[in-house]
């Protein structure tokens, strides 16, 4: 499972008398944190000590104790801490519990040869926030527009995984694409508008939520979950067990953050959004670009000068012709198989120095690797007919051009939607 960056550490306070259903209570709690699938935890024994009752416990020789102070100390995701933290205060009669916030910069089982080789139960996210077939739309803005999740998966009553909604879904399926399509800019107040109109319409997930899905089983290898990936196109997949109930997610971070044993600190799968009203203002400026005649070495190296996960491609005057991302490297180049170009990517992830990893010379060049042709917008145009380009050709990026059509930017379709709706 992920545990990284920030998380918590629960402390418990017990005494070696204590018990919880016939057993040990430190050994109730160890059993109910592993059967629901905690991090983990350790209990270490005292030789002294006080607590609410004002008796010390002693281990020394001359005054033996029978109850001994313990301490039980259990790390793990905040989502996971809230889930479970209301079962272990139940479970405590007799004792203090304290919670605090920690940084998480390895978390591993050990070194393995082939990183690919693990299953896709050892590496993914086991805390996956998900929503009913009938939650409603405006329950999803919040998660997917505000919260900032990509994509959320619809689970029914009995936990089987019934579709999947991502931000794309939101913007297409409740009607803002068909007014975007028209010829004619609408404000951005008329799209706040339609953001209201959803929330007083009674649309729910399974008017709008995506229901041919590609999964993955945990006992898979994460080989497979890649190949998945890059044959469909994405960058993260649902895991299920033999009954499709989800157990699990998995993306391409993930997959990235595990190809070496020190796992990064703070990796996140996205830039967060730039704040403004304007293109000038909501666009990154830093955009690593190369020639259509760069070759695998250098487009990696001008990826790594800015960490965006991609770069545009121009001519000697700067115009656009091409993008390249991860995902197209990855798809399209000839050392995809190759673990180095994996831990270059990871270390781009996780905001890390670049590893001291020499690839293969391959013939293939920019002009090889990138998508073509790319949609660009001006970055005089109103910020609606940016978002209306976007989704009319799913895109999630659009490199922003001056009026002669050089390169002065990138917009993100985060950014875009933070301008629109502030």
């Amino acid at each position: 499972m992920q545990l990284h960056g920030k998380a918590k550490r629960v402390v418990i306070y017990i005494g070696e008398r204590d018990r919880f259903g016939g057993q040990p209570l430190y050994m109730a709690l160890l059993e109910m944190l592993k059967k629901e699938g905690a991090a983990g935890a350790t209990v270490v024994r005292g030789i002294a000590g006080f607590g609410a009752h004002s008796r010390i416990h002693t281990a020394s020789i001359m005054a033996l104790s029978e109850d001994l102070p313990l301490r039980l100390e259990w790390i793990d995701t905040p989502q996971k801490v809230a889930q479970l933290l209301p079962r272990v205060r139940r479970m405590v009669d007799d004792g203090l519990i304290t919670v605090e916030e920690i940084e998480v910069v390895q978390y591993a089982a050990g070194r393995r040869t082939d990183p690919l080789a693990q299953q896709v139960g050892e590496v993914m996210r086991q805390d996956v926030v998900t929503v009913r077939p009938d939650t409603p739309v405006a329950e999803l803005v919040r998660l997917l527009l505000t919260e900032g999740y990509r994509s959320v998966p619809v689970v029914a009553e009995n936990g089987r995984l019934s579709g999947l909604i991502t931000d794309g879904d939101l913007l297409r399926r409740v009607g803002l694409t068909t007014r975007l399509d028209l010829q004619e800019t609408l404000p951005a107040e008329t799209i706040r508008t339609q953001f209201a109109r959803w929330q007083s319409e009674k649309l729910t997930a399974k008017d709008i939520m995506t229901t041919s899905l590609i999964t993955i089983r945990p006992s898979s290898l994460l080989r497979e979950a890649v190949e998945k990936m890059v044959t469909h196109g994405l960058k993260r997949l649902p895991v299920v067990d033999e009954a499709d109930r989800i157990v699990g997610w998995i993306s391409r971070v993930d997959i990235l953050r595990n190809i070496e044993y020190h796992h990064p600190v703070s990796a996140t799968e996205h830039m967060p959004p730039r704040q403004g009203k304007t293109i000038s203002e909501l666009m990154y400026k830093d955009v690593p670009v190369v020639l259509p005649t760069a070759k695998l070495e250098e487009i990696l190296q001008a990826i790594e000068r800015t960490q965006r996960r991609r770069v545009v491609v121009v001519d000697e005057e700067r115009r656009v012709l091409g993008i390249i991302t991860d995902g197209d490297i990855l798809r399209r180049s000839q050392r995809r198989q190759h673990t180095g170009l994996w831990q270059r990517l990871r270390a781009v992830i996780a905001g890390e120095e670049r590893p001291l990893v020499t690839l293969p010379d391959a013939q293939e060049t920019a002009a090889d690797l990138m998508s073509a042709p790319v949609i660009t917008v001006q970055e005089n145009v109103p910020l609606p007919e940016a978002l209306r380009l976007m989704l009319q050709h799913g895109i999630k990026r659009v490199p922003v051009v001056d009026e002669n059509g050089r390169l002065v930017g990138l917009l993100g379709r985060g950014s875009l939607l933070q301008g629109l709706l502030r």
